[in-house]
């Protein structure tokens, strides 16, 4: 059983231990704390029968012109609570809360070429497709696909 509820403040040491544990790429904590006071709506953890946390998503909102988006920072699950659909429902949550909230007309993301396990959830789950190719967006020089 696993229980998905808005990040609070005292979340976000667990959000940013969660992103050490299971990420390549890492935040400082006034990025966590940047996205809890500016998008508060839009993050979300989701916790084992312990209340632990063991994952997250981060997401903000972004204004081109009169063009409203939501665009997906971070989302990790740890390694030992993956494949029960916690990041498809923190996904399905943040995605709900960027239109209901910010009336987001679509949501972007960017991951790395080689995760092939995101990919899969991305366009085959949530029906997300590449849009474009990020050269070496990555600090370790990786590509990314942009998506939406």
């Amino acid at each position: 059983r696993m229980n998905i509820r808005s990040a609070k403040a005292e979340d976000l040491i667990a959000m940013q231990h969660s992103n050490l544990l299971c990420m390549a790429e890492n935040y400082h904590m006034k990025y966590y704390i940047l996205h809890n006071i500016s998008w508060p709506q839009l993050s979300y953890v989701a916790e084992d029968d312990s209340g632990r946390i063991v994952g997250y998503v981060m997401a903000k909102v972004k204004e081109e012109g009169t063009v409203k988006h939501g665009l997906i920072t971070s989302l990790a699950v740890k390694r030992s609570h993956r494949r029960q659909g916690m990041a498809q429902n923190l996904m399905r949550q943040s995605i709900r809360a960027m239109v209901e909230c910010f009336k987001a007309q679509y949501v972007a993301l960017h991951v790395r070429k080689s995760n092939l396990p995101a990919l899969r959830l991305y366009s085959n789950v949530l029906h997300f497709y590449v849009v474009a190719l990020e050269p070496k967006y990555y600090r370790d020089g990786e590509d990314a696909y942009t998506m939406r």
